[in-house]
């Protein structure tokens, strides 16, 4: 919004300039998202404790620590990160821009998902919401017609084709298998992050850190000297996702405010369902869908420790674990909660950093 009506004013007024630049937006972004969260926050939660007398429904097969430690925490908290987010966008976005509404409707479309799981959750008191079918069929027609909007303005040099990481100018046409793929790295990147998110803080935190990337992956990819440079694939337009990043991790952090343990407040899966799946949809946009495999490792390993949990225990009848996701598992241990957050935010970082390191690696 403050691209259109403020930037014809430059002619007359210099400073009115900065608002051409993607760079300055994205900052303008990231401020503005975290101050929504501070001020929304408090009357925010209040509502949902009024809402929620209950809370969260915990887990009766989790840790006997969040039994005494979580119960009657209110849920849904993803929704202050939703508003903070998707209002920042829209005055610091530009708005014509088919990519910043794909990430939006993607986003908001799995956040609605969300909500209706946390809000069955609430109303049967149990950790049982929407059944996991229809969820994935949710999630599959959202990302499905947010990809039919991206391939319609997509360079036809890069349509259904699949960049790898380390290699300059290495492009697999996938055809029409490129849809299944994207579909999948969309829908599962947002079933990672909700798996990821069991304890105070670890989520957020580490959606911070893969969106703070993918703020500089996206404004390097929508930038043509940038992108001729590292030689990785330009994709024009694509730098306005840089504001959508930013406000992200602005907004994650002002929910991080209310997050950090003990957390007055939990983001359910209105929030990490709309959070992984808008991630996922940023590396289909941009052209690194294998590079978010990397920086988002963390993610990664907490989904692969669920499949090889359920599969050794199908097979063998026993567990690798002592509980899964991993993070319940050295909570299991001993490990303090915060000890487990703030460790698993360094493995996060790490994989960040090598996940960058493919920008000049090449």
């Amino acid at each position: 919004m403050f691209y259109y009506f403020l930037t014809p004013l430059a002619h007359e007024y210099a400073i009115f300039n900065l608002f051409r630049y993607i760079t300055f937006r994205a900052g303008g972004a990231l401020l503005t998202a975290l101050l929504l969260s501070f001020c929304l926050g408090p009357s925010f939660i209040k509502w949902l404790r009024k809402k929620q007398r209950e809370g969260q429904p915990i887990r009766e097969d989790g840790p006997a620590s969040h039994l005494l430690t979580k119960k009657g925490t209110p849920t849904m908290g993803g929704a202050l990160i939703l508003i903070s987010l998707v209002l920042t966008t829209l005055l610091w976005g530009q708005l014509g821009n088919v990519y910043v509404w794909a990430v939006l409707g993607v986003t908001l479309g799995f956040g609605l998902l969300g909500g209706i799981d946390d809000y069955l959750k609430l109303t049967k008191q149990n950790s049982k919401g929407l059944s996991g079918k229809l969820k994935l069929l949710g999630q599959i027609v959202i990302s499905g017609l947010a990809l039919w909007a991206i391939l319609a303005v997509s360079p036809q040099s890069l349509s259904c084709k699949l960049a790898l990481p380390f290699f300059k100018s290495v492009l697999l046409d996938l055809g029409w298998f490129f849809i299944p793929f994207a579909l999948c790295v969309i829908v599962g990147s947002s079933n990672a992050v909700n798996l990821t998110d069991g304890l105070d803080g670890l989520a957020i935190g580490s959606i911070m850190i893969v969106a703070g990337c993918f703020a500089l992956i996206s404004y390097l990819v929508g930038n043509s000297v940038f992108a001729n440079y590292l030689q990785i694939h330009f994709v024009p337009g694509s730098g306005e996702l840089a504001i959508i990043c930013t406000a992200m991790v602005g907004a994650g952090l002002g929910f991080l405010w209310f997050n950090a343990p003990p957390a007055q407040v939990f983001m359910g899966d209105t929030g990490s369902l709309s959070m992984g799946g808008a991630l996922g949809m940023m590396s289909v946009i941009t052209r690194h869908e294998l590079v978010l495999l990397i920086i988002g490792g963390l993610f990664v390993i907490e989904t692969l420790s669920v499949i090889l949990q359920v599969a050794s225990f199908k097979i063998r009848g026993q567990r690798i674990f002592l509980m899964a996701p991993i993070h319940h598992h050295f909570e299991k241990k001993g490990w303090a909660e915060q000890t487990i957050v703030i460790r698993f935010w360094i493995v996060a970082i790490i994989f960040a950093l090598m996940g960058l390191s493919t920008l000049k690696l090449r």
